[in-house]
């Protein structure tokens, strides 16, 4: 096992009804701005939940942050900030509601020049950003117990990570009631998303550290029992809170101590989705497989021991299309055929700007453009 230096201050705050503890947790004289998505949490409830427990509170609202969320979205909600003098933060909605919302905290301190700077060093330049809580609606990407964002930028079709200590929510509603509604393709997207996230961690060259293997173990097992009942049965609560709980515990930083991780599939994933706008989700199924099969060696025991131990197949290719049957059967997609992409022209447009940045990729940086390419062209 590796060294590691591990604390995630955010307050959870888990189950049915505790959209109301919110009235106990921010602080009574914060102005505060409420950020969403779509306007879905006007249709399902939990925007009059969320200002029933801020009643009395000084609140602005800001709508539209979209999926995959836009610099230039996010920059006019910081500028918003910055005119009404916010000094915290509410995001509800799901992962990119949060993860647009991290980075109008850290926009709305920024201090001189281009503010994708926040982006262009991955958080190097945050000096301060205001402080930050969500009500999650849609599990998936974790951001709700994390210190990442990811964010994009229309105008160069990039995206981009970022991570800070600041970026840590001071604390994270978890209600699965408020998942009851969502489409089936979100609850699909997210179970997929939570998935990768643990094999990122898990399926790698490293062998050691037993203790974070059965962790993540056991956050696969419990996605692929849940997974398929969750979307069958949308308010089945113990279902929903299972999925919820997992999508949390799979990028909430602890599966990651002590060993080494991947997120190759994970950098060519926002690729695709800057080039071609396919959902973040969408892009991981397709590109897994590939990834997993151009480091078959390297990571040939711990797929062999995810087999048996999640999907009681025997050997690391079963474990593979073990993996790619239980998206199939969630209604994934995993070919770039299937969402109408031409293979070739992505993997040149996608190794054209690798080579630009010099990025190389795995967790043994053995993976160059040329074999990302490769990669990418063997999911057709």
């Amino acid at each position: 096992m590796r060294n590691f230096n591990y604390q995630n201050p955010t307050r959870i705050v888990f189950g049915r009804g505790t959209i109301a503890k919110i009235t106990d947790l921010v602080p009574a004289d914060a102005r505060i701005l409420l950020t969403y998505g779509g306007g879905s949490i006007m249709q399902n409830g939990v925007h009059d939940q969320v200002m029933a427990a801020l009643k009395g509170r000084d609140v602005l609202e800001y709508g539209g942050i979209e999926p995959n969320p836009t610099f230039e979205t996010c920059m006019d909600a910081a500028n918003l900030c910055r005119r009404e003098k916010v000094d915290y933060l509410l995001a509800v909605g799901g992962g990119s509601v949060i993860d647009g919302t991290k980075f109008i905290a850290a926009a709305a301190k920024h201090e001189g020049g281009d503010p994708w700077e926040i982006m262009s060093t991955s958080g190097a330049c945050i000096k301060s950003m205001l402080p930050l809580a969500t009500v999650l609606t849609l599990p998936a990407t974790g951001s709700e117990a994390n210190s990442g964002s990811v964010i994009s930028r229309k105008s160069t079709e990039e995206k981009c990570v970022f991570g800070s200590p600041g970026a840590y929510p001071r604390f994270s509603i978890l209600d699965p009631t408020t998942t009851f509604s969502l489409p089936a393709n979100q609850v699909r997207n997210g179970v997929v998303d939570a998935f990768v996230h643990v094999v990122e961690q898990y399926a790698t060259s490293d062998n050691g550290a037993m203790l974070q293997g059965r962790l993540a173990e056991g956050v696969l097992q419990t996605l692929v029992e849940c997974g398929p009942t969750t979307l069958a049965e949308p308010e089945n609560y113990d279902a929903r809170a299972e999925f919820m709980w997992s999508a949390t515990m799979a990028l909430n930083g602890l599966l990651g101590q002590g060993v080494v991780s991947d997120w190759a599939t994970h950098m060519i994933g926002h690729e695709l989705t800057a080039f071609y706008g396919l959902a973040h989700a969408e892009t991981l199924a397709v590109i897994l497989p590939g990834v997993w099969r151009a480091n078959l060696e390297a990571k040939c025991t711990k797929l062999e021991q995810m087999g048996s131990r999640v999907f009681g197949v025997d050997g690391a290719e079963a474990a593979i299309e073990a993996t790619e049957s239980f998206f199939h059967g969630l209604g994934m997609p995993t070919r770039l055929s299937d969402h109408g992409v031409d293979a070739a022209e992505a993997a040149t447009r996608i190794v054209e700007r690798f080579e630009a940045r010099g990025t190389v990729l795995g967790e043994g940086k053995d993976l160059t453009p040329v074999r990302v390419g490769e990669v990418v062209k063997s999911r057709a």
